[in-house]
Protein backbone atom coordinates (compact mmCIF):
# COMPACT_ATOMS: atom_id res chain seq x y z
CA UNK A 1 0.00 0.00 0.00
CA UNK A 2 1.18 3.49 -0.84
CA UNK A 3 -0.03 6.52 1.11
CA UNK A 4 0.88 9.98 -0.25
CA UNK A 5 0.94 12.27 2.80
CA UNK A 6 1.10 16.04 3.09
CA UNK A 7 0.62 17.52 6.59
CA UNK A 8 -1.15 14.37 7.81
CA UNK A 9 0.33 14.10 11.31
CA UNK A 10 -3.06 14.25 13.03
CA UNK A 11 -4.67 11.24 11.33
CA UNK A 12 -1.77 9.14 10.03
CA UNK A 13 -1.35 7.04 13.19
CA UNK A 14 -4.99 5.93 13.21
CA UNK A 15 -4.87 5.10 9.49
CA UNK A 16 -1.68 3.03 9.71
CA UNK A 17 -2.90 1.12 12.77
CA UNK A 18 -6.25 0.43 11.10
CA UNK A 19 -4.70 -0.79 7.86
CA UNK A 20 -2.07 -2.89 9.64
CA UNK A 21 -4.73 -4.55 11.79
CA UNK A 22 -6.89 -5.34 8.75
CA UNK A 23 -4.03 -6.81 6.68
CA UNK A 24 -2.68 -8.91 9.53
CA UNK A 25 -6.16 -10.17 10.39
CA UNK A 26 -6.35 -11.56 6.84
CA UNK A 27 -2.83 -13.03 7.17
CA UNK A 28 -1.76 -11.18 4.03
CA UNK A 29 1.87 -10.53 3.22
CA UNK A 30 2.03 -6.76 2.93
CA UNK A 31 4.22 -3.68 2.72
CA UNK A 32 3.11 -0.15 3.60
CA UNK A 33 4.90 2.89 2.20
CA UNK A 34 4.22 6.42 3.39
CA UNK A 35 5.51 9.15 1.09
CA UNK A 36 5.89 12.38 3.06
CA UNK A 37 5.39 15.05 0.41
CA UNK A 38 7.44 17.83 2.03
CA UNK A 39 5.10 18.20 5.02
CA UNK A 40 5.49 21.18 7.33
CA UNK A 41 4.18 19.32 10.37
CA UNK A 42 5.29 16.11 12.12
CA UNK A 43 4.09 13.75 9.36
CA UNK A 44 7.53 12.17 8.86
CA UNK A 45 8.04 11.41 12.55
CA UNK A 46 4.50 10.14 13.07
CA UNK A 47 4.77 8.05 9.93
CA UNK A 48 8.06 6.48 10.99
CA UNK A 49 6.58 5.65 14.40
CA UNK A 50 3.47 4.03 12.90
CA UNK A 51 5.42 2.11 10.27
CA UNK A 52 7.70 0.66 12.97
CA UNK A 53 4.67 -1.32 14.19
CA UNK A 54 4.11 -2.80 10.72
CA UNK A 55 5.66 -6.05 9.56
CA UNK A 56 7.07 -4.28 6.51
CA UNK A 57 6.90 -0.49 6.45
CA UNK A 58 8.98 2.20 4.77
CA UNK A 59 9.00 5.98 4.83
CA UNK A 60 9.98 8.07 1.82
CA UNK A 61 10.45 11.79 2.47
CA UNK A 62 10.61 14.67 0.00
CA UNK A 63 12.49 17.77 1.20
CA UNK A 64 9.79 19.95 -0.36
CA UNK A 65 6.22 19.57 -1.57
CA UNK A 66 6.10 18.07 -5.07
CA UNK A 67 2.43 17.11 -5.44
CA UNK A 68 0.25 14.05 -4.91
CA UNK A 69 1.11 12.57 -8.30
CA UNK A 70 4.84 12.74 -7.60
CA UNK A 71 4.34 11.13 -4.18
CA UNK A 72 2.27 8.23 -5.53
CA UNK A 73 4.71 7.70 -8.39
CA UNK A 74 7.70 7.52 -6.03
CA UNK A 75 5.96 5.11 -3.68
CA UNK A 76 4.60 2.85 -6.41
CA UNK A 77 8.00 2.52 -8.08
CA UNK A 78 9.58 1.60 -4.74
CA UNK A 79 6.90 -0.98 -3.89
CA UNK A 80 7.93 -4.62 -3.98
CA UNK A 81 4.54 -6.33 -3.77
CA UNK A 82 2.80 -8.30 -6.52
CA UNK A 83 -0.09 -5.81 -6.34
CA UNK A 84 0.30 -2.09 -5.57
CA UNK A 85 -2.61 -0.18 -4.02
CA UNK A 86 -2.60 3.54 -3.37
CA UNK A 87 -5.03 5.30 -1.08
CA UNK A 88 -5.54 8.68 0.53
CA UNK A 89 -4.63 8.86 4.22
CA UNK A 90 -8.21 9.80 5.12
CA UNK A 91 -9.41 6.34 3.91
CA UNK A 92 -12.42 7.91 2.20
CA UNK A 93 -12.69 4.47 0.65
CA UNK A 94 -12.48 1.95 3.54
CA UNK A 95 -9.50 -0.40 3.42
CA UNK A 96 -11.90 -3.38 3.29
CA UNK A 97 -12.74 -2.43 -0.30
CA UNK A 98 -9.25 -3.55 -1.35
CA UNK A 99 -10.57 -7.13 -1.48
CA UNK A 100 -12.85 -6.19 -4.37
CA UNK A 101 -9.97 -4.68 -6.35
CA UNK A 102 -7.63 -7.54 -5.49
CA UNK A 103 -10.19 -10.08 -6.74
CA UNK A 104 -10.33 -8.27 -10.10
CA UNK A 105 -6.54 -8.51 -10.46
CA UNK A 106 -6.63 -12.16 -9.44
CA UNK A 107 -9.06 -12.72 -12.32
CA UNK A 108 -6.76 -11.12 -14.89
CA UNK A 109 -7.18 -7.34 -14.77
CA UNK A 110 -3.99 -5.27 -14.89
CA UNK A 111 -5.52 -2.32 -13.05
CA UNK A 112 -8.58 -2.08 -10.79
CA UNK A 113 -10.00 1.32 -9.84
CA UNK A 114 -12.61 2.25 -7.27
CA UNK A 115 -15.60 4.18 -8.57
CA UNK A 116 -18.27 6.33 -6.92
CA UNK A 117 -20.42 6.43 -10.06
CA UNK A 118 -21.38 2.83 -10.76
CA UNK A 119 -24.47 0.85 -9.72
CA UNK A 120 -23.53 -0.63 -6.38
CA UNK A 121 -21.36 2.33 -5.32
CA UNK A 122 -22.28 3.56 -1.84
CA UNK A 123 -21.65 7.15 -0.78
CA UNK A 124 -22.10 7.51 2.97
CA UNK A 125 -21.27 11.23 3.06
CA UNK A 126 -21.66 13.27 -0.11
CA UNK A 127 -19.62 16.21 -1.39
CA UNK A 128 -21.10 19.69 -1.58
CA UNK A 129 -23.14 20.56 -4.66
CA UNK A 130 -20.30 22.76 -5.94
CA UNK A 131 -17.74 19.94 -5.62
CA UNK A 132 -20.09 17.47 -7.35
CA UNK A 133 -20.68 19.90 -10.23
CA UNK A 134 -16.93 20.52 -10.56
CA UNK A 135 -16.32 16.77 -10.62
CA UNK A 136 -18.87 16.24 -13.39
CA UNK A 137 -17.32 19.03 -15.49
CA UNK A 138 -13.85 17.56 -14.91
CA UNK A 139 -15.03 14.12 -16.02
CA UNK A 140 -16.68 15.57 -19.13
CA UNK A 141 -13.39 17.30 -19.93
CA UNK A 142 -11.51 14.02 -19.53
CA UNK A 143 -13.87 12.35 -22.00
CA UNK A 144 -13.90 15.27 -24.43
CA UNK A 145 -10.10 15.13 -24.62
CA UNK A 146 -10.20 11.37 -25.17
CA UNK A 147 -8.14 10.67 -22.06
CA UNK A 148 -10.29 8.02 -20.39
CA UNK A 149 -13.71 6.39 -20.63
CA UNK A 150 -13.84 5.59 -16.90
CA UNK A 151 -16.84 7.09 -15.11
CA UNK A 152 -14.72 8.10 -12.09
CA UNK A 153 -11.02 8.74 -12.64
CA UNK A 154 -10.48 10.63 -9.37
CA UNK A 155 -11.48 8.16 -6.66
CA UNK A 156 -8.23 7.83 -4.70
CA UNK A 157 -8.29 4.05 -4.45
CA UNK A 158 -6.54 2.18 -7.27
CA UNK A 159 -4.65 -1.10 -7.49
CA UNK A 160 -2.07 -2.07 -10.12
CA UNK A 161 -0.18 -5.22 -10.92
CA UNK A 162 3.49 -4.57 -10.29
CA UNK A 163 4.17 -5.22 -14.00
CA UNK A 164 1.68 -2.50 -14.90
CA UNK A 165 3.37 -0.08 -12.49
CA UNK A 166 6.76 -0.76 -14.08
CA UNK A 167 5.29 -0.18 -17.51
CA UNK A 168 3.27 2.99 -16.81
CA UNK A 169 4.69 4.90 -13.85
CA UNK A 170 8.16 5.73 -15.22
CA UNK A 171 6.36 7.60 -18.04
CA UNK A 172 4.16 9.72 -15.76
CA UNK A 173 4.88 13.46 -15.90
CA UNK A 174 1.94 15.02 -14.03
CA UNK A 175 2.71 15.74 -10.37
CA UNK A 176 -0.70 17.12 -9.38
CA UNK A 177 -4.19 15.68 -8.93
CA UNK A 178 -4.67 14.78 -12.60
CA UNK A 179 -1.98 12.10 -12.40
CA UNK A 180 -4.80 9.53 -12.09
CA UNK A 181 -6.03 10.47 -15.54
CA UNK A 182 -2.52 10.31 -16.97
CA UNK A 183 -1.97 6.81 -15.57
CA UNK A 184 -5.26 5.55 -17.03
CA UNK A 185 -4.57 7.24 -20.37
CA UNK A 186 -1.18 5.56 -20.67
CA UNK A 187 -2.60 2.24 -19.51
CA UNK A 188 -5.16 2.39 -22.29
CA UNK A 189 -2.42 3.24 -24.80
CA UNK A 190 -0.45 0.24 -23.56
CA UNK A 191 -3.39 -2.12 -24.03
CA UNK A 192 -3.75 -2.90 -20.34
CA UNK A 193 -7.02 -4.22 -18.96
CA UNK A 194 -8.69 -1.75 -16.58
CA UNK A 195 -11.61 -2.78 -14.34
CA UNK A 196 -13.76 -0.05 -12.76
CA UNK A 197 -15.54 -1.31 -9.64
CA UNK A 198 -18.16 0.18 -7.28
CA UNK A 199 -16.87 1.01 -3.80
CA UNK A 200 -18.07 2.59 -0.60
CA UNK A 201 -16.91 6.20 -0.22
CA UNK A 202 -17.40 9.12 2.13
CA UNK A 203 -16.43 12.74 1.60
CA UNK A 204 -13.62 14.13 3.72
CA UNK A 205 -14.32 17.72 4.76
CA UNK A 206 -10.58 18.31 5.08
CA UNK A 207 -9.90 17.84 1.36
CA UNK A 208 -7.27 20.29 0.13
CA UNK A 209 -8.39 20.55 -3.48
CA UNK A 210 -9.66 24.12 -3.57
CA UNK A 211 -10.65 26.32 -6.49
CA UNK A 212 -7.04 27.04 -7.48
CA UNK A 213 -6.16 23.34 -7.30
CA UNK A 214 -9.20 22.45 -9.36
CA UNK A 215 -8.26 24.92 -12.10
CA UNK A 216 -4.71 23.58 -12.13
CA UNK A 217 -6.07 20.03 -12.52
CA UNK A 218 -8.01 21.12 -15.62
CA UNK A 219 -4.84 22.59 -17.10
CA UNK A 220 -3.06 19.32 -16.37
CA UNK A 221 -5.55 17.50 -18.62
CA UNK A 222 -4.38 19.59 -21.58
CA UNK A 223 -0.79 18.88 -20.55
CA UNK A 224 -1.44 15.14 -20.64
CA UNK A 225 -2.65 15.35 -24.23
CA UNK A 226 0.35 17.46 -25.24
CA UNK A 227 3.00 15.49 -23.33
CA UNK A 228 1.93 12.12 -24.71
CA UNK A 229 0.64 13.15 -28.14
CA UNK A 230 3.17 11.03 -30.01
CA UNK A 231 3.99 8.46 -27.35
CA UNK A 232 3.31 4.82 -28.12
CA UNK A 233 4.07 1.47 -26.55
CA UNK A 234 5.85 -1.23 -28.56
CA UNK A 235 3.61 -4.28 -28.91
CA UNK A 236 6.08 -6.50 -27.08
CA UNK A 237 5.68 -4.35 -23.93
CA UNK A 238 2.02 -5.25 -23.47
CA UNK A 239 1.28 -6.91 -20.11
CA UNK A 240 -0.82 -10.06 -20.44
Amino acid sequence: MVFPAFNEALRLTETLDSVRSYLERLSLEYEILVVDDGSRDATAGVGAEGLARCRHGRLISFPENRGKGAAVRAGALEARGRFVLFSDVDLSTPIEEEARLRAALDKGADIAIGSRRLPGSRITKAQSGLRRASGRIFNLSVRALGLSTSLDTQCGFKMFRREAVRKIFPRLRISGFAFDVESLFLAKRAGLRIEELPVEWRNDDGSRLGVAGGLHAFLELVQIRWLHARESFPSDETVN
